[in-house]
């Protein structure tokens, strides 16, 4: 296991600890838990780039390596935003796009398996790394406004930063939707592209 690959693995422990800390424990021992919270998935969502610098400044690109990347990134934004949801830090109302991204997510991966299985290893796509970069805004988004509300609600900051409290709320939100029509858009890009692979002739 070298280490672009244990980089991309860690992504799933560090979702993990995210997650954990923006769990409202009926007695919750971190100070400014939703502000480490936010550092932790900033830094998992930096070893996304990271590893694929390192394989390539070190000549460790692999199969192994590109599979796993686009699978961990699914499991690290999607595991985020489930938990969110089901801790009501977001809505209700995203529920549907957030069901459109997941439905997407498990589709694509299913498929790489099948070309996997006929020994093709087939990496992410443009459009693809497009919606993971405005999947990862998105959650940001929403845990910086946590953090506002949460961990600053006591300090004189939030007096002068109130304001921005709402926008980024919003600014989350439109995130989420652009990046479900970015998902989809990727999603129907990818089908197209790879058919004949999907269904065993050679694209």
């Amino acid at each position: 296991m070298n280490l672009p690959n244990l980089l991309t693995l860690s992504r799933i422990p560090l979702m993990v600890m995210v997650v954990a800390l923006l769990h409202p424990w009926e007695e919750k021992t971190i100070p400014w838990s939703w502000t480490v919270a936010l550092l932790l998935f900033l830094f998992g969502a930096l070893t996304d780039w990271l590893d694929g610098w390192l394989a390539r400044r070190l000549g460790q690109v692999s199969d192994f390596g590109k599979f796993m990347d686009a699978l961990v990134d699914k499991i690290f934004t999607m595991g985020t935003f489930v938990s969110m949801l089901a801790l009501g830090i977001i809505g209700l109302w995203a529920l549907f796009p957030i069901l459109l991204i997941l439905s997407r997510e498990f589709l694509i991966t299913g498929l790489r398996l099948i070309a996997a299985a006929q020994g093709k290893t087939l990496a992410a796509e443009k459009a693809g790394k497009v919606k993971t970069v405005m999947q990862i805004t998105s959650i940001c988004l929403f845990i910086t406004e946590g953090a506002l509300i949460h961990d600053l609600s006591q300090t004189e900051f939030l007096a002068s930063s109130s304001t921005w409290i709402q926008p980024i709320g919003q600014a989350a939100q439109v995130t989420l939707i652009i990046a479900c029509v970015l998902t989809v858009y990727s999603g129907i890009n990818y089908l197209v592209k790879y058919w004949k692979v999907f269904i065993g002739q050679d694209s």
